[in-house]
């Protein structure tokens, strides 16, 4: 098993650098959706699409 992870490991150290690299990716995405910003980078101020993407609430 030994000489195997080791004829391996380029292999395994790189998809474990695209894995990690994947997850921080993702994380953020999420993190920026839940504080609210667009995922295109610009806002949504300026954007005239945004009453689609963010209708406003109504309140209660």
């Amino acid at each position: 098993m030994l000489a195997w992870i080791m004829e391996n490991m380029a292999t395994i150290v790189v998809s474990a650098i695209l894995i990690f690299a994947v997850a921080v990716s993702i994380a953020s995405m999420v993190r920026n959706k839940r504080k609210g910003k667009s995922s295109c980078g610009c806002g949504c101020a300026g954007c005239a699409m945004s009453g689609v993407c963010h209708p406003k609430k109504s309140a209660p």
